[in-house]
This record gives structure tokens, C-alpha cells and sequence, in this order.
């Protein structure tokens, strides 16, 4: 088997890390939605007490937050279409082209 030809003959490494990527700043977006969405920041955490520090110190714009994950949806599907269509062809070169 030929190693590195993926990595040599297409971008699907690069596709790949950007869909990593992705991942990891939609569960950046939806961490900070959800510690938004209560009042001590950590769904699981004790309530401050009184002279401890604020734990809404930076508040979150929700709405900002979900249009910054509608947008990462966007590029998220993007990029696994374009990483389909990169194994796609990969495939096809592989069988021999769209001769047969």
C-alpha cells in the first residue's frame, strides 16, 4: 500500500483538520451558551455566595453566540461536502476513472 497518498494527491488532511476545528469551536459556542443560559455560569456548580466573585463577569450575547454557531454549521457542512467530494474522485481515480 502506498502511504501518504491521500496526503500527497488531495487536501483531505487539511478538510480534515478544519473539521476539527469546527467541532472544537461549536463546543467553545455551546459551552459559553449554556453557561449563559443559567444564572452561576455551571449548571452543576453551588451558587455564589454573597462577596465571592461575580460568575456573570464577561456576560455572553446570546445572540451573537448563536449566529456565530449557525455560521460554524455552515462551514462545518461545507467542508465534510467538499471532503466527500474529495474522496469521491479519490475513489474513482483509484477504479480507473469514468471509463467503464
Amino acid at each position: 500500500m502506498l502511504f501518504g497518498l491521500v496526503d500527497r494527491s488531495t487536501s483531505a488532511t487539511s478538510l480534515k483538520g478544519a473539521l476539527d476545528r469546527s467541532v472544537e469551536r461549536s463546543r467553545g459556542i455551546a459551552d459559553r451558551v449554556s453557561k449563559a443560559s443559567v444564572q452561576n455560569g455551571d449548571g452543576f456548580a453551588l451558587e455564589a455566595k454573597a462577596g465571592t466573585a461575580v460568575a456573570n463577569a464577561n456576560p455572553v450575547n446570546l445572540e451573537d453566540e448563536m449566529t456565530a454557531l449557525a455560521d460554524e454549521q455552515i462551514r462545518f457542512l461545507a467542508t465534510s461536502r467538499l471532503l466527500e467530494k474529495t474522496y469521491a474522485s479519490l475513489r474513482t481515480a483509484i477504479k480507473g476513472g469514468g471509463n467503464g
